[in-house]
């Protein structure tokens, strides 16, 4: 019974809520419904539908960042890839962090992650278990370490199989931005 009880309330509280109401002043008698219509999406990609965000061609210059939750360098270098993501959106920089945690933990560790960080770059859930196959088609060289780091332009591709602080990041971007 206590167990039942206690599956309920971890049910309840952590089920998102989509309606809220609540008074919109002391004065008012009116209730105001708002809708969190803006839950955090993270979209599933095997290898073949990752691929194209590894190989785009245009003017834009890509951060894309293989890290999972459960990886602490990978935690601790979020910052630096969302500061680069606020700071060089303008200069067509766009930053995309693909985790490699499992598919079912999407819903009970990802999104939260994500939310409570508030992440603002691009986030993908990789869901490829053919890491033999994928592995070196990401890079030759990857042994399938976390986190990694590929930044491409049309012009120029590198990757590196390390944690970076702000100040190593934005030095290899701007060796591509030049």
């Amino acid at each position: 019974m206590i167990i039942a009880i206690g599956m309920l309330f971890f049910l309840a509280c952590a089920e998102k809520k989509v309606n809220s109401i609540q008074k919109e002043d002391a004065n008012s008698s009116e209730i105001k419904i708002e809708k969190n219509l803006t839950a955090t999406k993270i979209p599933s990609l095997n290898y073949k539908e990752l691929e194209p965000l590894l190989n785009k061609k245009n003017d834009s210059i890509y951060v894309v960042n293989f890290w999972a939750t459960w990886c602490r360098p990978c935690i601790k270098e979020i910052p630096a890839f969302e500061k680069i993501n606020a700071e060089y959106k303008t200069k067509k920089v766009n930053v995309i962090l693909v985790s490699l945690d499992f598919p079912e933990h999407l819903e009970k560790k990802l999104i939260p992650f994500v939310e409570k960080r508030n992440i603002k770059s691009e986030v993908v859930l990789f869901d490829d278990s053919d890491a033999n196959s994928w592995i070196p088609k990401v890079n030759e060289n990857w042994s399938g370490a976390i986190p990694a780091t590929i930044i491409y332009s049309n012009s120029e591709r590198k990757f590196y199989e390390r944690s970076f602080t702000y100040e190593e990041l934005e030095i290899e971007l701007k060796s591509i931005l030049k």
